[in-house]
């Protein structure tokens, strides 16, 4: 859980900022007996570490890290370079969902390590929104074992190396924070994975590409009206893909806005519930403010997408759409949203339709830290109070 989604938070360019999050994301499934679905990681971006052009970007989950140290104009006035190196447990878990049921007896645990090199160009350092082309190198090992339910029989992929290549262009962008309230982007991105191993695997009945293409693009708008106070996120992302297999496929499913870059969200349903080898995914997100004060605000969440079914899991009908509704409370150094989700169209044992509850939050360590340990007044319980006035504030 703790693991999943972390190796896509890298972002398409170096992030200027120095941020200090806490991020929880957690879906419960109301029935059925769906795989775990969360995340829980802290992120630290240090700009001019130890007062360098190196800027320090680090996800921490208790199982996992990602990290990268960015290095300001290494490569001309405009071009900066990444290092990339993450690993650890439950990295590379791979769950079988098909038809709505999670198979356990074909499923397993993955674990896995990187390293990745990264070149960052600004393509308009004039301009007010920066276009900025990516290319990144990364070099992935996996490792798979038998978790206690996977069938005796199941043949397991054997343990495989990686290369992949990713490169695209992103004009504008997204900051890496919960419920943005203004953002805007257009993006286009190719990766090419290409495997040491080719083999088939489980029953026999699939395969392990040597090589796979993906193709996506991603546009988005984050606004917040300055009378009415009221926010949206609207997002429409698509992509395609050629050679895919289960390790190089889209995947659909639950709302877990900070799992990875680009999530593939569906409310309602089970977390990458959905196996596409081609999809478009349109989603919209309206906060409406219910005090003066914008602490307390109704979340209403509308996705759907189109789907064309990776071969061995597909199903009937190729419409997916998921909504959702929550309470937020938000302040500038906290965020906390509980709401509820229902899959229109996924499938459950008892028909189509499928309810869940989550829990988001983030929290904003700097803020908070700042609020305690140094208060306008030096009293130490004005500190305290300060902090609470950060997350009530």
């Amino acid at each position: 859980m703790v693991g999943c989604g972390i190796t896509f938070c890298s972002m398409g360019q170096i992030d200027p900022f120095s941020r200090e999050l806490i991020q929880v994301g957690y879906n419960q499934a109301l029935h059925g007996h769906p795989p775990l679905s969360g995340y829980a990681f802290y992120y630290l971006n240090k700009p001019n570490f130890f007062n360098t052009n190196l800027t320090l970007r680090l996800a921490v989950a208790p199982t996992y890290m990602d990290s990268e140290l960015g290095i300001s104009h290494a490569l001309g006035e405009y071009t900066d370079l990444g290092i990339g190196l993450a690993g650890g447990g439950f990295a590379d878990n791979y769950a079988e969902i098909r038809q709505g049921k999670y198979l356990q007896s074909e499923s397993f645990t993955g674990y896995g390590g990187e390293v990745s090199l990264s070149i960052y160009h600004l393509f308009n350092p004039e301009s007010k929104i920066p276009l900025n082309g990516v290319i990144r190198g990364i070099a992935h090992y996996s490792t798979y074992s038998r978790d206690d339910r996977t069938a005796p029989d199941f043949a397991l992929v054997k343990d495989h190396g990686t290369f992949s290549v990713r490169t695209g262009l992103r004009w504008g962008g997204r900051e890496p924070t919960l419920f943005p309230s203004l953002a805007m982007e257009l993006s286009a991105w190719y990766e090419g994975s290409f495997r040491t191993e080719n083999e088939t695997y489980g029953f026999g009945d699939r395969k392990l590409e040597p090589q796979s293409h993906l193709f996506w693009g991603a546009a988005l708008l984050a606004y917040t009206l300055p009378e009415w106070k009221h926010s949206f996120y609207l997002s429409l992302t698509a992509g395609t893909s050629v050679e895919e297999d289960r390790f190089s496929t889209y995947r659909l499913g639950a709302l877990l806005p900070m799992v990875a870059e680009y999530p593939l969200s569906l409310p309602g349903y089970y977390y990458q519930e959905i196996s596409a080898k081609d999809f478009g995914l349109l989603g919209l997100n309206y906060i409406v403010p219910l005090d003066e004060k914008q602490r307390w605000n109704f979340n209403g969440t509308l996705t759907t997408a189109v789907v064309s079914y990776l071969p061995g899991l597909e199903q009937p009908g190729n419409w997916h759409t998921g909504v959702g509704a929550g309470i937020l409370y938000k302040t500038r150094s906290l965020k906390v949203m509980v709401g509820y989700a229902y899959g229109v169209d996924a499938i459950r044992s008892d028909g189509r339709g499928a309810h869940s509850i989550g829990l988001l939050m983030q929290v904003d360590w700097a803020q908070a830290y700042d609020a305690l340990f140094n208060p306008e007044t030096p009293s130490r319980w004005r500190g305290w109070q300060s902090i609470f006035g950060a997350f009530g504030s």
